[in-house]
């Protein structure tokens, strides 16, 4: 009820062991708070939190247009609504160094487990598009360096992303990787890997937990949770699916609102109120005002 029982500290180490136990920590995109919450109520083990999503929520593309405080300010609200640890795309840092040591202290105060820092130059775009550039390996290990020497809570997760694949191939992406691991990357997620054997080998040459990243209609192969556990990936995040999903069934349903006036027959493919009341705990804020759950919700 009203927010996360679980301390950030407590969502921090959870993440921390659940790496470190080898089992597989699979990490759908909430696009809101309310979807975190019934991410966690589906029985899944983390939260992910999108900078494509956030920019996508504000009608932007994804190309380093958001703030710290934007970034930062929807963190702590979707993190605040689970019991669940969250990790934040903070696309590039945000800066310079010193603004990346900033961006750090900034999501461990909103609560977050976690955040990557990427390789790209400004203005960044999708990870899954062509025209991609990186800076070089000195920039992108100040980057890491900084956000490192910058946490205060040494359970706070700090992945390093690489984009280098799509740029200079796979052989460069592992040397890249290895480097940011050096700079004190707890992990690294490898952007736009094309196949298992890409991950076999990302996982061979390290020894810090990756991340898959199944975007749809992107240049992965969307993969199962079974073919990524057994190519050694420890994370995996489905980073828009949600919103997709939501956004697709938002605008059939305008379709039919448009066409049919009504939108009778689309209530089966609604949450129905009873579902929502009981996702958003409404029975229990009795507990502050009798005044304020005083009625039954049916399916009828």
């Amino acid at each position: 009820m009203l927010y996360s029982q679980t301390t950030p500290a407590q969502k921090r180490r959870a993440l921390r062991e659940r790496l470190a136990s080898g089992e597989l920590v699979r990490m759908p995109g909430a696009f809101n708070p309310l979807s975190a919450r019934l991410i966690e109520r589906k029985g899944f083990e983390g939260v992910y939190i999108s900078g494509a999503v956030i920019s996508a929520d504000l009608g932007l593309p994804d190309i380093g247009l958001t703030t710290l405080s934007e970034v930062a300010g929807r963190g702590q609200q979707i993190a605040r609504m689970t019991e669940l640890p969250a990790i934040i795309d903070a696309d590039t840092g945000f800066g310079e160094p010193m603004n990346v040591a900033r961006t750090i202290q900034t999501l461990e105060d909103a609560g977050l487990a976690g955040t990557h820092i990427e390789d790209q130059v400004n203005p960044k775009r999708c990870g899954h598009l062509d025209g991609k550039s990186v800076v070089d390996a000195d920039t992108a290990i100040k980057r890491i360096r900084a956000a490192v020497d910058a946490r205060r809570d040494p359970d706070f997760l700090i992945m390093a992303r690489t984009d280098v694949r799509a740029v200079e191939g796979l052989p460069a992406a592992i040397d890249r990787a290895k480097a940011l691991v050096d700079a004190g990357a707890d992990a690294v997620f490898p952007e736009a890997m094309r196949d298992l054997g890409e991950f076999e080998a990302m996982r061979a040459a390290l020894d810090v937990p990756i991340l898959a990243n199944m975007t749809e209609f992107g240049k992965s192969e969307l993969f199962s949770t079974t073919q990524l556990r057994d190519a050694g990936v420890n994370m995996v995040i489905w980073p828009v699916s949600l919103l997709r999903l939501a956004m697709g069934a938002a605008g059939r349903g305008l379709d039919a609102l448009a066409s049919e006036g009504h939108l009778r027959d689309q209530l089966d493919q609604m949450q129905h109120r009873a579902d929502l009341y009981d996702l958003i705990d409404y029975e229990h804020y009795s507990r502050f005002d009798a005044n304020v759950f005083d009625f039954t919700v049916t399916k009828e």
